[in-house]
């Protein structure tokens, strides 16, 4: 996994993290960092958490993060894809421990991650 394709935000810490071998660490961290952004980019508080922090940030009617100018059906798939991300690869590490030994799909995770952070970085920037 390429360092310098990754989000500032998670580019030191969760590479060197993923490069020591702490998958389950680094795709939390990765993660958590989605969740710190969306959290922060919709102007929400700390009590907004986890996937229905996803679906009010992204919420197709009044989601700060909701992109208004593309069809309904868009915005409610947008808010579907950071709730799956954050509920399937956020959570269970939140709350147990997961077993992730695959150095491909902890990347795959990562960069999913990644990508979510820059549609944050970007749907802030069009909100101002």
């Amino acid at each position: 996994m390429p360092k310098d394709s990754l989000h500032p935000i998670i580019r030191e810490n969760v590479w060197a993290l993923f490069h020591r071998g702490k998958f389950d660490t680094a795709v939390f961290e990765a993660m958590k960092a989605v969740e710190v952004a969306v959290r922060s980019g919709a102007g929400l508080t700390a009590k907004d958490v986890g996937t229905a922090l996803m679906r009010k940030a992204f919420d197709a009617d009044s989601g700060p993060l909701a992109d208004m100018n593309v069809e309904r059906s868009e915005r409610e798939s947008r808010a579907h894809l950071f709730a799956g991300a954050i509920g399937s690869y956020k959570n269970p590490h939140s709350h147990r421990y997961v077993d992730l030994d695959d150095a491909a799909e902890a990347a795959e995770i990562i960069l999913m991650a990644n990508h979510l952070l820059r549609i944050v970085d970007s749907r802030r920037v069009e909100r101002k």
